[in-house]
């Protein structure tokens, strides 16, 4: 028993009762089962219930013998799981279904989700990035995402670190949404637990994965469609070569979305990705007008900033925590260690360069602090300095 390739998608009638639903789980959960099966079983069978009663037969027609469906026991326990982290279930059929997934030809026939589930008919603009990103890079993503929650959008990304987590905090208040490759009630990486708390709270986590299940490298692909079939378009920030987010630009041209990308160094290879994307015509992108030109006004307003919002994002230690410090070498726990204060630093230059003044906030730091470790990376040759207080890789 194979996937099917892709085939028009027959039209699916929605389950009655919290026993079809859970038959719907236990069918998208069964071995072998994937989105066009699914589809194909419930065209011929009529129902999830059905389905599940043929399977063993269907399975042994394609030389699988002893197949067993995903028992109720194990679709309850996941249930169960759902219910105590404060998950709900929601069918293709179901009217919260966002309706841009709803159209891609592999869309997840089961989702589960944490938060607001009203903000899956907001209009939505998936932003991804490198996990490495730069000084500049991080600052665009939390522009770009702070004008388009304001423009009205929905920010969707994967919550990874870097640009998805940059992206994530500056929406938080005009509307976000993280998409999982694990469960959601799995958080990764650890170090963003404080920020999937706080897109859970007032944002929203989506997953097609079963509860409890952490994430694989398998699955980011997985993901990472579901990331570009949310929105109108695709934006990358900072991306390498072979990446991720090129995947989910690929997905997204795929889907028939706007693919976007910021432009950025020739030498650096965080921009490379985004350099090929441009080339092969991708959306250039300086601001969020850019972005805003091409796929009009959201139809409705985003909802109204906090003061406390405003002020989050015009004091740069509003942003979130670097990766590569460690909690007991941010400010308050120490200063941090000779050759970790350097990767943080190279972390965040690259060939373009930044007001140093800019580098001392992003890092979170003391400016006495970072001030020992630029001298040591110039005089190692590896930074070099230029007029106006600038500094980029050498």
């Amino acid at each position: 028993m194979q996937e099917d390739a892709a085939l028009p998608r027959p039209p699916l009638t929605s389950p009655t009762g919290e026993g079809g639903r859970v038959s719907w789980l236990r069918l998208i959960r069964s071995q072998r089962v994937g989105v066009s099966t699914f589809h194909r079983l419930m065209a011929e069978h009529g129902s999830a219930q059905a389905a599940l009663a043929a399977l063993p037969e269907v399975a042994r027609a394609a030389g699988l013998e002893h197949y067993t469906p995903f028992s109720l026991e194990a679709a309850e326990r996941e249930c169960a799981a759902a219910k105590a982290a404060g998950a709900r279930m929601i069918l293709l059929t179901d009217p919260e279904y966002p309706p841009l997934l709803k159209e891609t030809e592999d869309a997840p026939p089961l989702l589960w989700i944490r938060g607001d589930a009203a903000l899956l008919a907001r209009p939505a603009v998936a932003l991804v990035g490198a996990r490495n990103a730069s000084s500049l890079g991080l600052r665009m993503a939390r522009r770009l995402a702070a004008g388009l929650a304001e423009a009205g959008y929905l920010v969707v990304s994967g919550l990874a670190r870097g640009i998805d987590a940059a992206a994530h905090d500056a929406a938080l208040e005009g509307g976000t949404l993280a998409v999982f490759a694990g469960g959601v009630d799995v958080i990764y990486p650890k170090e963003n637990a404080a920020l999937a708390a706080a897109v859970a709270d007032k944002g929203c986590i989506l997953s097609e994965m079963p509860m409890g299940l952490y994430p694989q490298a398998r699955n980011f692909p997985r993901r990472n469609r579901i990331v570009s079939g949310l929105g109108r378009a695709t934006v990358v920030v900072e991306a390498a070569a072979r990446s991720g987010s090129l995947i989910t630009a690929r997905f997204a041209a795929d889907q028939s979305r706007e693919v976007m990308a910021v432009p950025g160094h020739p030498f650096d290879a965080r921009a490379s990705g985004c350099n090929l994307l441009l080339r092969d015509g991708a959306t250039l992108v300086r601001g969020v007008d850019d972005i805003l030109e091409v796929i009009g006004p959201a139809r409705e307003p985003a909802q109204p900033h906090s003061s406390a919002h405003t002020a989050a994002h015009s004091v740069p230690e509003a942003a979130p925590p670097l990766p590569g410090l460690p909690d007991e070498e941010r400010p308050g726990g120490g200063l941090p260690a000779q050759a970790e204060l350097h990767r943080a630093i190279l972390a965040r230059l690259g060939p373009s360069p930044i007001a140093e003044d800019q580098l001392v906030r992003d890092l979170r730091l003391p400016a006495g602090a970072v001030a020992p470790g630029l001298v040591a990376l110039e005089l190692d040759g590896r930074i070099r300095r230029a007029p106006g207080g600038l500094v980029a890789l050498a």
